[in-house]
């Protein structure tokens, strides 16, 4: 059996994954990184992305996230994400939808601020529709 780590992904709902891995790759700010056993530790923030969990040397599971942080030390992985789901519980037609509402809401709002919160909501949904056509 190959060696593994713990990875952990929780997000604000509930704890999603909690078990050991053959390799996690996540969607870090600086890029996306691997997690192996006895990996160097270092903290990172996310960006929006897909989360690939390996077993077997092959994605086992993937899981779309939308920012928060990653903990890797040595023997585990832990994943605090703002937004996280499985990617077969995405509606394209759904996120195609809300893109066209955010879109007014982007024409609508009226300050820096709005529009600021605005466009980081697109970005997100704009991440999803491409995970969903690379299939990253």
């Amino acid at each position: 059996m190959a060696e593994t780590t713990n990875f952990e992904l929780v997000s604000p709902e509930k704890l999603l994954v909690s078990q050991p891995v053959e390799m996690v790759v996540v969607p870090g700010a600086e890029g996306y990184f691997g997690v192996l056993p006895r990996h160097a530790p270092f903290i990172s923030t996310l960006i929006p992305g897909v989360i690939q969990i390996y077993e077997g040397g092959q994605v086992k599971e993937r899981i779309f996230v939308a920012g928060g942080f990653a903990e890797v030390t040595e023997d585990r992985c832990t994943v605090l994400a703002e937004v996280a789901m499985p990617m077969g519980e995405i509606d394209r037609a759904a996120v195609e939808q809300t893109l066209k509402n955010l879109a007014e809401d982007l024409q609508e709002a009226k300050s820096d601020a709005e529009k600021a919160a605005v466009q980081d909501k697109i970005a997100v949904e704009q991440a999803k529709l491409r995970a969903l056509d690379t299939g990253s």
